[in-house]
């Protein structure tokens, strides 16, 4: 038996060895790189209603050029964060497994009610170059089409927010009504306005009055004053301080919630942490901050659905308010769409 087992593991070393010495076989076919990702959208069921956020692309964010500290003492002035608190910007990221330069999303949101169809915010398009302009294919390739818009919300008249309304000289929804706070609207068409602001604001203003154009000439610009709804189910929440006029949007169906709070965050991982942490784009920084916190705490004591312009795509979650620090909870990505999704308010 001993003998039997000593030939039968020889034959088997012997059949190895002669196998490693096979050169290795060809490959059956060379696959080429192929350097695109998947279509951006991602849709959710609310309250009997469905939302689909919808990527124009990312953009890298200059971390380091705009993020400001909160001023050391009483008063206006606040310096970048990079030289008030050097090695923070870079400890933050880190604990995220991220580093600069730093890619952010810009999200918008479709919100079809059975009734109608809107869109709130759109998108670089052009303004920001070959990184973005995705959100009119990324729309199709959820199953809408752009003619099929009835209404575009503006959380604000920034060019990531506005620049998709138009492309190559022709608006992009040619059948919609553009809703912007009258305020915002005032400010930015304003060119008084544009003379008195930094000059790395000024193509913010050219950007706004070129988008807006065609839509104004057709007379389908509708400012709007805070108060009721704009839409039914759609209520514009006052959110100034990133500019005059930002509106962040309450969607309501049914009992449930879901908030579009535009550029409330610009990057979670420093501005989560710490509110108190603004940008160089903020119109007031102090106004920007404390509306942060404001809507931080009243989404994290209500589990509110959040949809947010610069969070990762798809930009959908909770805030948590865990060790006395706010958090943000992405939502669980799944493929399968549910008739109502779970959680929130």
């Amino acid at each position: 038996m001993e003998r039997a087992h000593q030939l039968f593991l020889g034959f088997a070393l012997g059949l190895t060895a002669a196998w490693l010495a096979l050169p290795a076989a060809p490959a059956i076919a060379k696959a080429p790189m192929v350097a695109s990702q998947a279509p951006g959208f991602y849709r959710m069921s609310l309250g009997g209603i469905e939302i689909t956020a919808l990527l124009d692309g990312t953009h890298t964010f200059p971390v380091a050029a705009v993020m400001q500290a909160p001023p050391e003492a009483p008063g206006p002035v606040r310096r970048l964060l990079t030289q008030a608190r050097p090695g923070e910007v870079e400890a933050r990221l880190a604990a995220e497994a991220l580093e600069m330069p730093l890619e952010g999303s810009i999200n918008a949101f479709l919100i079809n009610t059975g009734d109608r169809l809107v869109l709130i915010d759109s998108g670089a398009g052009d303004l920001y170059g070959v990184c973005c302009g995705k959100l009119r294919a990324n729309m199709e390739a959820a199953g809408y089409r752009p003619e099929d818009v009835d209404d575009v919300l503006l959380t604000h008249l920034h060019a990531d927010h506005v620049g998709g309304l138009m492309r190559d000289g022709k608006p992009v929804f040619p059948t919609a009504t553009i809703h912007v706070s009258r305020t915002d609207e005032d400010y930015w068409l304003n060119p008084d306005n544009e003379t008195a602001a930094p000059a790395f604001l000024h193509p913010m203003f050219e950007g706004a009055r070129q988008v807006l154009k065609p839509y104004l000439d057709a007379g389908r610009v509708k400012p709007f004053d805070y108060g009721p709804e704009v839409l039914p189910g759609i209520t514009p929440m006052a959110t100034p301080g990133h500019t005059p006029g930002h509106s962040s949007y309450a969607v309501r169906a049914g009992d449930e919630t879901f908030i579009v709070w535009g550029d409330i965050v610009h990057v979670a991982p420093i501005q989560f942490p710490d509110p108190a942490i603004t940008v160089t784009y903020d119109n007031n920084g102090d106004l920007a901050e404390a509306q942060r916190g404001k809507l931080f705490a009243h989404t994290a004591r209500h589990m509110i659905w959040v949809g947010a312009a610069h969070i990762s795509f798809p930009g959908i979650g909770h805030i948590a308010l865990r060790d006395g620090k706010f958090g943000w909870l992405p939502t669980n990505y799944t493929t399968e769409f549910a008739a109502q999704a779970p959680g929130g308010r």
